[in-house]
């Protein structure tokens, strides 16, 4: 099952990414300026994915992504895959698992092991 994964990157925008169930990032959100506006986009896409268009594109190198648009909006885009068929897995994986997927939080800077 796949998981969704809100992140903080090195700018300070949130973002988040979901993750196949073998732990490869499918795709990745645009930015947010708070975590919470990443977290009430997760939910609006898990309730919403029937309504999902995946856009296919080949890049100038000859890779295969897709942009994932809701509500005539990009929601995010795809890591670059070798083949269309690679490519449609992905997209499977997003509509089987995507719904009832868990959401893990790493955006804050609390370490586990500490030093």
């Amino acid at each position: 099952m796949g998981t969704f994964v809100i992140a903080q990157r090195l700018s300070g925008a949130y973002k988040y990414e979901f993750v196949s169930r073998k732990g490869k990032t499918i795709f990745t959100s645009n930015d947010f300026e708070l975590r919470f506006e990443c977290e009430e986009e997760i939910e609006k896409l898990k309730s919403s994915l029937e309504r999902c268009v995946f856009m296919r594109f080949k890049s100038s190198s000859g890779k295969f992504f897709f942009r994932l648009i809701l509500d005539e909006h990009e929601v995010a885009v795809s890591r670059r895959y070798t083949t269309q068929l690679l490519l449609q897995k992905g997209i499977d994986e997003i509509v089987r698992y995507g719904s009832n997927s868990e959401v893990l939080d790493f955006s804050g800077n609390d370490f586990i092991f500490s030093d």
